[in-house]
């Protein structure tokens, strides 16, 4: 006769193993083509599980990858440094893991799946839009396009330095990145 092992519940446990499991899935395979049923298989859960807890593969991706998680965290502080905190932020994150951050799984997945890559740049931007409401000053059009200018500027470096690898932004060391990158962002956000 065998015993049933009691059924143990661990929200955060397996919270924290389904953003593991997606933080994975998503480096591996990109937004396109990683599966909610793939990430529930990874983490030991069921594929409902996930849903009940992220509600959409978006909000997974979301919460699981690295960027927009600290996004609020890099943006507090002294306005007229916000550029540079933003660039060292963007570019030691991608130094430390660019196969697995949101600019690189977005690039990748518009070969496979360019509807996929429209939703998550809009969930991207909108997710950007309202940490940077916080701290930019002008009207919520000018705002936008701001936003949207320096996440087109930080797809741009993304492609050029940690997908193509090619050109003079792929032979800089990570330093002289972030300082011409902070360079840009102060125009894109301040128009000095």
């Amino acid at each position: 006769m065998t015993t049933r092992r009691p059924h143990r519940r661990d929200p955060e446990g397996h919270r924290q193993a389904i953003l593991e499991a997606a933080r994975r899935s998503f480096g591996e395979r990109g937004f396109a083509r990683a599966t909610v049923r793939d990430i529930a298989a990874r983490a030991g859960v069921t594929h409902g599980l996930v849903l009940r807890q992220f509600g959409s593969k978006e909000q997974l991706f979301l919460a699981a990858v690295p960027g927009h998680r600290e996004l609020d965290d890099t943006i507090a502080g002294d306005r007229q440094t916000l550029p540079e905190r933003v660039a060292h932020a963007f570019v030691t994150r991608m130094e430390t893991n660019a196969a697995g951050d949101p600019l690189v799984v977005l690039l990748r997945s518009v070969a496979s799946d360019q509807k996929a890559a429209a939703t998550l740049l809009e969930l991207m931007d909108k997710n950007s839009l309202t940490a940077y409401r916080e701290v930019l000053e002008g009207d919520d059009e000018d705002i936008e396009v701001r936003v949207s200018l320096l996440g087109a500027h930080l797809i741009g470096v993304t492609f050029s330095r940690y997908i193509a690898a090619t050109g003079p932004l792929a032979r800089m060391d990570a330093a002289d990145v972030t300082a011409h990158v902070s360079r840009v962002l102060r125009h894109i956000l301040f128009d000095d």
